[in-house]
């Protein structure tokens, strides 16, 4: 089930109807998917470590108000299709690991965590029949650079998780995060 947009939400680039992300507020940028049900299996692809390790980041949550995050980035894993990280992220083919914290919680329909950079993710589900709307925003992003990053990299890491939820192949995420980024340098302002 999808709701029809607004004309104004038709005419911008930057709906969820087309898959890009949105610039909500100067320092966020807002995602959402539709995935399929129930809310529970969303809410461990979010939250359980190897079901997330999948799509964006394995790693251990202590499921409560200041509890530990550990996010362990594995690009090269999230896909069969094996590719080599681009320029400038040669670093992080051995993987790259965060450490953060539960900032709020209310289970299966929300998670919020601090992220690298002093800024901060909410993940929230909701169920819309026999599918979960998942809407990732990222707020206190510093810079236009450091925006134009994270848009690419949620892009690319919810594609894989689209492709996880719906038993297909997931796409590797270096070159999609690279052609993202690039089209996300002419949609964000």
């Amino acid at each position: 089930m999808t709701t029809a947009l607004s004309p104004k939400e038709q005419s911008d680039p930057m709906t969820p109807a087309s898959g890009h992300g949105r610039v909500v507020a100067p320092d966020t940028v807002r995602f959402e998917r539709l995935l399929p049900g129930p809310i529970d299996r969303v809410w461990a692809y979010v939250t359980d470590g190897e079901m997330r390790g999948k799509w964006l980041a394995s790693g251990a949550w202590d499921l409560r108000v200041g509890g530990r995050v550990e996010l362990n980035f594995m690009h090269a894993d999230l896909s069969p299709i094996k590719e080599p990280p681009p320029a400038g992220f040669e670093q992080m083919a051995c993987g790259h690991a965060a450490v953060g914290e539960v900032l709020a919680i209310d289970p299966p329909r929300m998670v919020a965590i601090t992220w690298e950079g002093g800024s901060n993710v909410t993940f929230e589900l909701a169920e819309r029949d026999d599918e979960v709307l998942l809407t990732v925003t990222h707020r206190k992003l510093a810079t236009r650079a450091e925006m134009l990053n994270v848009s690419g990299g949620w892009h690319a890491h919810l594609g894989v998780l689209e492709d996880q939820a719906h038993g297909r192949t997931p796409r590797p995420f270096w070159s999609a995060w690279l052609a993202l980024k690039g089209e996300y340098e002419s949609r964000l302002p």
